[in-house]
């Protein structure tokens, strides 16, 4: 972890990475998502409307495995004092919103025909905003401070306040009564699904992790180059001063 600590490193590392996730991203969201809203069958009770489940569920994972992701190498940040792994997280905050937002749009889409309502209060529902909330606040944080350390001190310290969320979000359906459906995939007697559904949410998932992978490498190198040019610019500062 600490050789990582090390921007040249690292960035070989993901560029090393980056195209294998490009393939898995491509291939596992067209596959996945061509299959379930073209070939799967429909739901015995759902009907149709269960196709909005391909995007909403992995999208919902996603959400949960970012921010777990950024609480993460927050800790690593705060604990060790690892450069790239605040960067790391910071990075991760806008594809995490963005899978989060896209959760709850298409969980509203779902609700309306299934439960008649575009909005309830259910506990996963809010758990659900409550993390989108959570990630707003980490972005907002990052550009509320001139200075990035202290930035990143705050950002990393809601980073995992916020992750108490998480267990809340996983077990609300069994800690209350809501009108989400309990577990149906990881669960202890396994997948409760058809293997007809199972199988492209599974896939789509994948690919979803993939561009997730593959974004991160995009942003993070970003975020490395910006922040050395920030060091020269202030280098070059200081050197006129004292000229």
């Amino acid at each position: 972890m600490h050789a990582l600590a090390n921007p040249a490193r690292f960035l070989r590392l993901m560029t090393a990475i980056r195209p294998w996730a490009a393939g898995v991203a491509v291939l596992g969201l067209g596959i996945g998502l061509a299959w379930g809203l073209l070939y799967s069958p429909p739901d015995y009770q759902q009907g149709e409307t269960v196709r909005i489940m391909y995007i909403h569920v992995p999208a919902a994972w996603m959400g949960m495995f970012i921010y777990a992701a950024m609480a993460v190498a927050s800790a690593t940040a705060l604990i060790w004092r690892h450069p790239v792994a605040e960067l790391v997280a910071k990075a991760s905050a806008p594809a995490g919103a963005a899978f989060t937002l896209i959760c709850l749009i298409t969980g509203s889409l779902w609700g309306k025909p299934m439960w008649g309502a575009w909005w309830v209060w259910d506990a996963r529902l809010t758990s659900m905003l409550i993390l989108f909330f959570l990630y707003l606040g980490y972005i907002a944080l990052w550009e509320a401070f001139d200075d990035p350390a202290r930035a990143g001190r705050a950002a990393a310290i809601l980073a995992l306040v916020g992750a108490i969320n998480l267990p809340i979000i996983k077990f609300s359906v069994d800690w209350w009564n809501t009108m989400h459906q309990p577990a149906s995939v990881l669960t202890l007697e396994g997948p409760k699904i058809h293997p007809d559904i199972l199988w492209p949410l599974l896939i789509t998932a994948l690919g979803a992790k993939g561009y997730y992978v593959w974004l991160l490498t995009v942003r993070v190198r970003a975020e490395i180059l910006k922040r050395q040019a920030r060091i020269l610019r202030f280098a070059a500062a200081t050197d006129r001063r004292a000229g």
